[in-house]
This record gives C-alpha cells, structure tokens and sequence, in this order.
C-alpha cells in the first residue's frame, strides 16, 4: 500500500478563524496534512517529519511581548516555511525584521500586485482577502518582497534560497482569486509533495489502522443514517467483516421514515449485521423537563453510550465503539489537537460521552472534513442520493426543538421537515442548499383555520449554503417556493399556525439552533 503520509504538510495553528481551511485546501490539492498547536516543542515537529510548514494567522499581534511564536529551531530545520497573516509577521519577527502596528487596519478585499519573480506567486496583479492590524515594515536579511498592495507595500516576501515565504494576506480562502494555485505552488513545486491523499488511498488508510486497533475484537457502531456513521458502517464492513455490528437506536427523535430506510439501506442490500433498538420512551423519559441545549446534548450522548453498552454486553469479545466523528465535530467541541478553539457547543460523539466508558472509542473519520467523507462513501459503493444527504446532528431533533422535548413536539416537526425536504427535492432546492431542515419554536402564535381561531405552534425553516461548514450563508430560496412549503405545512401539519424563514448567516450564528 502506498504510505499516504510520507508527503505530509504541518499547519502550526495561532488561533486564526481560517485554519481549517488552510488544511481543507491543502488536502483539495492530494496532500496530507495536520494541524498541530503553535507550542509544540521542536522535537516532536521532527518526528513529524513535513516536507514543508505552514504558520497560519491569528489574532496576536507580535508587536506585544509574549504573544505566541514558532518553535525555536524551526527556521533550521531544512524545510520550506509558508506563513499566513499572523505567520509572516512572526516569522519576519523571528528573523530579524520588524513588524509594526498599521495606522489602517485592512479587512475585505485587496489587489496585490506582483514586484518580483520568485516560486510562489505567478500573476502580476490579483484581488485577495486580508485581515490584519499590524504589516511587516522591514523585512529581515536574506528576504525580497515579492508583493505589494496599497495598504502593506511588504504584502508577500521570500527568501528563495532557504525557501520561507510570507503572504500579508489569506490564499486558503475562497475570497482570495488565486489563493489555491498559490498553496499549491508550496505544497507541490516549493515543497515537492506528491498528490497522494485520495479517498482510495484513505480507505486503504483507514482499513489498515482499524484491523490493526481492533485485532480479533468486536466493535458495535451507533448507526444513525447520516452520511458519517453510513460512511464508518461500509467502511469497518469491509475492515473486519462480522466483527461488526452496527446499533441502530431509534431514539424517537429521528426523520420520518428514517428506521425503516436505516434497516433497509445496510440489513438488506449491504448485508451488515444490525441491530434495532426501540428506544423512544427511554429518551423522552430522560429529557423529560430539560431545557438547556448542552444538558440535552449530554443527556441524549449518555443514554446512547448505555444502550449500546448494554447491547455489546449481549456480543462476544465487544470491545470498540465506532463513531463517525468528524473534523469539525472535533474542532467545534474544542477538542482539536491545537487546544485552540473556544467551545461553541458539545457533540454527542465528542464531549457528550461518560468518563466511565468501558468500550473504547474507534474513530475512524476524525482527521476527514465531510466533503472528504462523502468521496469515501462513493468510493465504498453507497448510495450517491444518501451520500449527498445533508447532514444531521447527532442528537437528531433533540436539537431541533428548542426547550424541552417532547413526543408531540417531535411528531409535529416530523411532518413539517419532511413537507420542507419534498418541495426542496420538487424544486431542485435540495441540491443547491447544504443543509436544510425545520426548527419546532416552543411557542404558540394565534392564526386562522378555516373559520376558527387557531392557538397553535411555530416552526421555523433554515436553509444554508457552504462550502466547508466552518462558516455559511443563509440560501435565497425564492418567496413563492418559500410560501408553499409555508402552505403545506399549515394545510397538512395538525397543530401549526405560523411558518418563520431563518435568514442569519454562521457566523454570527451556528447552523443548527441548539
């Protein structure tokens, strides 16, 4: 098998809101990358072994006394050296140049233009997406500039010969026009990565290191339905063949239909050994007059964990619980490897699962961002239209009722998601939206059904688009699409009289409500 990670990049982490796309783009590109915290001592950064590093933004400003730098010795170690916004500064800082406070602070978008030839940048002029306070205003011996824009005329320097390399501005956005062939330019030409990371590779990968953590043991996997727990079911299927058996658990906060097309989907037409657990009232009983969004997300984590020890106790040699946790899952639950990030909310396969776990938890999609996990899926031979789904949290409508849950609430939303998936999948909406899906609101507002006043319940729609989920816009859905589905849900869905569209975008905003 080919080592899918002989050709690796290493993404030294200062805290910038744009860090996972570096490492997204880098990966777009057939390359293995990991991001790692800015404090990592020199030793392990040379076990690693990158062919090249990546210092990324941040919201420090080196012109401060202890704000966070590099590792020492990291300029000799031989490899080339990318820094992004915050990275330039502290690497022209380390090096001997000197960086100051900017009397305009620059954010949006910015024309660079080329001064000089060099291996990095080849346009002579090209619009790119800055956010900065401080600029380099001196560069230190041994570097060039190599771009200039009107607010940072050091925009982009290089010291070709050691092969470091600094950009004011951020190429691993979509803003900035030729940001992926300038990563590329590093990964590929300056760095001499090979284009590698493919999802063949990756389940060869991920097959590998699951037979060897789980030798001759058993694992149970909580089977959900979504793309990521489908994607780890086919996945350890082919990996360990009836060592696995999946849990199915209807928790009774599932979609409409969702168990039945569960069962059918991986017991019948992929031969997967699964086990169905009816499981409603367990977890109704549970969340019973819970209110608190994380509360609700523990709650439901826990019983999940305890049904399927339960279950496992029932398997010979059950050693390994399987999760499709992804990367962002990681990174919104704070649990990334930087220890950066600040907690937005727990994941139920992340920070919801009990210290006194006797299974041991398998993983084998942590490191995949989903558009990684969806390639694997089709590579695996599932179904395209389940693997485009949008995606559902783990919780399920646990989450999607805010406040309390209750069995009504989740009947109620039930009916309404499906009426808002049918007219999106009519209208061809579904494939142009990332994620959509209905939000019951535990208030009641007054209507009119036929000739009766009505008091009954509210539900919201929220439809977004994104490329990578780390932030995303709220979809314009046209009004008379809007107003149907508005219809239906108040002509068909007993006990709502009022439709509201969600139009915030994330940020401010997460993309589930709770």
């Amino acid at each position: 098998m080919t080592d899918i990670h002989s050709d690796k990049i290493l993404i030294l982490d200062f805290g910038s809101q744009y860090t996972q796309l570096i490492a997204r783009r880098i990966r777009e590109l057939g390359v293995y990358c990991e991001i790692w915290a800015y404090d990592n001592d020199l030793e392990t950064v040379l076990e690693f072994a990158p062919r090249g590093i990546i210092l990324s933004g941040g919201p420090s400003t080196v012109t401060e006394d202890h704000t966070p730098r590099a590792p020492e010795g990291i300029f000799e170690m031989g490899v080339p050296v990318l820094g992004i916004c915050y990275g330039l500064q502290c690497m022209a800082a380390m090096l001997g140049g000197k960086v100051s406070t900017s009397d305009k602070r620059e954010f949006g978008h910015a024309q660079v233009d080329l001064v000089s030839p060099n291996a990095l940048i080849k346009e002579e002029s090209q619009s790119v997406w800055m956010s900065h306070g401080d600029k380099v205003t001196e560069v230190p011996d041994g570097f060039t500039v190599i771009g200039q824009s009107g607010n940072a005329p050091l925009c982009a320097i290089a010291d070709e010969q050691r092969r470091f390399y600094g950009v004011q501005f951020h190429p691993e956005t979509t803003h900035s026009e030729h940001g992926k062939d300038l990563l590329g330019r590093f990964a590929h030409d300056i760095c001499g990565c090979a284009s590698d990371w493919s999802a063949s590779n990756i389940i060869a990968d991920c097959i590998e290191q699951a037979r060897t953590q789980v030798g001759d043991e058993h694992v149970i996997l909580g089977l959900s339905g979504g793309v990521d727990s489908s994607v780890v079911a086919a996945l350890l299927h082919q990996a360990i063949g009836d060592q696995l058996t999946c849990i199915f658990v209807d928790n009774g906060l599932l979609r409409k239909d969702e168990g039945d097309q569960v069962m059918e989907t991986f017991a019948q037409n992929m031969g997967v050994r699964v086990i169905r657990v009816d499981a409603e009232e367990r977890f109704l009983s549970e969340l019973a007059g819970e209110q608190e969004p994380e509360a609700k997300r523990k709650i439901i984590g826990r019983v999940f964990v305890e049904i399927f020890e339960e279950e496992s106790q029932k398997i010979d040699n059950a050693k390994w619980l399987a999760q499709g946790t992804i990367y962002p899952d990681v990174i919104e639950s704070a649990a990334s490897k930087t220890g950066k990030a600040q907690v937005i909310k727990s994941h139920h396969n992340v920070g919801g699962l009990p210290d006194d776990m006797e299974l041991q938890l398998l993983e084998p999609l942590r490191e995949l961002f989903k558009d990684e996990v969806r390639k694997l899926g089709l590579e695996l031979g599932l179904p395209e239209k389940m693997i485009q789904r949008h995606p559902f949290p783990g919780p399920g409508l646990g989450v999607r009722i805010l406040g309390e849950v209750k069995k009504e609430y989740a009947d109620v939303l039930r009916e309404a998601d499906a009426i808002f998936m049918e007219e999106l999948y009519a209208t061809g909406w579904y494939e142009k939206t990332s994620q959509a899906f209905a939000v019951f609101l535990p208030v009641k507002s007054v209507g009119v059904v036929g000739d009766n006043r009505a008091y009954d319940w509210v539900v919201a729609l929220r439809a977004v688009q994104t490329v990578d989920f780390m932030t995303a816009t709220w979809a314009h859905i046209p009004y008379e699409i809007l107003g149907n589905i508005s219809n239906r849900i108040i002509n068909e869905v007993r006990g709502i009289s009022r439709v509201t569209y969600d139009i915030s975008g994330k940020p401010p905003a997460t993309i589930e409500w709770e």
